[in-house]
């Protein structure tokens, strides 16, 4: 099932609606999106309790996530 909007929101936070449009566009489940999350906020420790590496819908939105290099 695809994420809606409140998804979104209760995983992220207040964001720009065109970051919540992009998302959506992913057809992405809200447990896709967690993961996501998880891995962009603590990749280091995903690994090292034997995680396997995202899969490309989750690697979509870890790029969709993800600040510019020069963001950051």
């Amino acid at each position: 099932m695809s994420m809606t909007r409140d998804d979104i929101l209760s995983v992220l936070g207040p964001v720009d609606e065109e970051l919540v449009a992009e998302l959506m566009t992913t057809g992405a489940s809200a447990d896709e999106l967690r993961e996501a999350w998880a891995w962009l906020n603590s990749d280091e420790a995903l690994m090292g309790i034997g995680r396997p590496l995202p899969g490309s819908r989750v690697g979509e939105l870890i790029d969709l996530l993800e600040p510019a290099d020069d963001e950051a």
